[in-house]
């Protein structure tokens, strides 16, 4: 007998490193009205869903992590029978560098959870261990990662990266959702990024008297970056590759790209093209914006 179709339901899978922040991303999804369950075991995913249906339920959000290592390769496979079944998934995965996670854990002194010993062997570098511990979780990881929406929250505060979740889960249901991030590279690149363009070689507003506080979203920022061919140059380039090549990242069943654009400060060149792309494709794609160091300030997330 063939099981009957589900109530349509937005079903949220939340994933990532220990200590990237999947309990602030949680309260997110708790301010848009989603019943929220942390650490649920994959095997209890479908049981949970049926159960769900019984009572009509709506938005569901789920937390997993490497606790439930063992049985994580189940989890592809019911997301996919999921959809099949008419479920609206998405899936999130919040990452940090490593040198963040290691403060994180160092300033709140908890245990990594693949950590294997409360008190380590004196003749075992800690640092080293934390560090292995963390290289052994983004191994077990990476699949869920290459299937999910990826959010770096190394440099954010929490209420930026509530501000991110809230963005992607209100974001229209489609086949592709286009992220376009501004960034600094003196801060570093951003973990989440599909693409990466170098925008340091394009005429700088810094040094212009009057443009040096605005960002490229103000006017005269817009005004003097617009009268430069090198910067429309660069935004036909970036616009015409991205043009040529999304279509086939949705053929081979991508949901989410992000692009990000980096430049000195993040402050003028790579927020006004951001802003102009977001534009461009707005009409055919689903596009998010961000600039990351207009808001952001390093802080620990837990």
């Amino acid at each position: 007998m063939m099981p009957l179709p589900f109530k349509k339901m937005h079903l949220v899978l939340i994933t990532g490193m220990s200590g990237s922040g999947k309990s602030v991303a949680l309260n997110a999804l708790e301010d848009l009205s989603f019943y929220c369950i942390d650490n649920l075991p994959p095997e209890l995913l479908l049981p949970l869903i049926q159960l769900e249906r019984a009572n009509e339920a709506s938005q569901l959000a789920i937390a997993m992590d490497v606790r439930s290592a063992a049985s994580l390769p189940l989890v592809p496979k019911q997301l996919a029978q999921l959809k099949a079944q008419g479920l609206q998934v998405d899936c999130l995965f919040l990452d940090a560098s490593t040198d963040t996670l290691m403060r994180r854990f160092s300033e709140t002194r908890r245990r990594h959870p693949l950590s294997k010993t409360d008190t380590p062997d004196h003749n075992h570098d800690q640092h080293r261990a934390l560090a292995e511990a963390i290289d052994l979780e983004r191994e077990l990881l990476s699949e869920l990662r290459a299937q999910a929406h990826v959010i770096d929250s190394s440099i954010i505060r929490p209420t930026q990266l509530q501000s991110y979740v809230k963005s992607f889960i209100n974001a229209p249901d489609d086949q592709l959702t286009l992220v376009f991030e501004s960034f600094a590279f003196k801060r570093g690149v951003p973990n989440d990024a599909d693409f990466v363009f170098d925008v340091r070689m394009l005429p700088n507003p810094h040094y212009e008297p009057g443009l040096r506080e605005l960002t490229g979203c103000d006017r005269p920022v817009i005004d003097f970056l617009q009268q430069q061919a090198d910067v429309k140059k660069m935004l036909e380039h970036i616009h015409g590759f991205l043009d040529h090549w999304l279509d086939a990242m949705v053929r081979n069943h991508r949901s989410y790209v992000t692009v990000a654009i980096g430049c000195t400060g993040g402050q003028h060149r790579s927020v006004y093209l951001v802003e102009q792309l977001n534009e461009l494709f707005a009409s055919r794609w689903v596009t998010l914006k961000r600039h990351r160091e207009l808001a952001a300030s390093a802080a620990a997330i837990f």
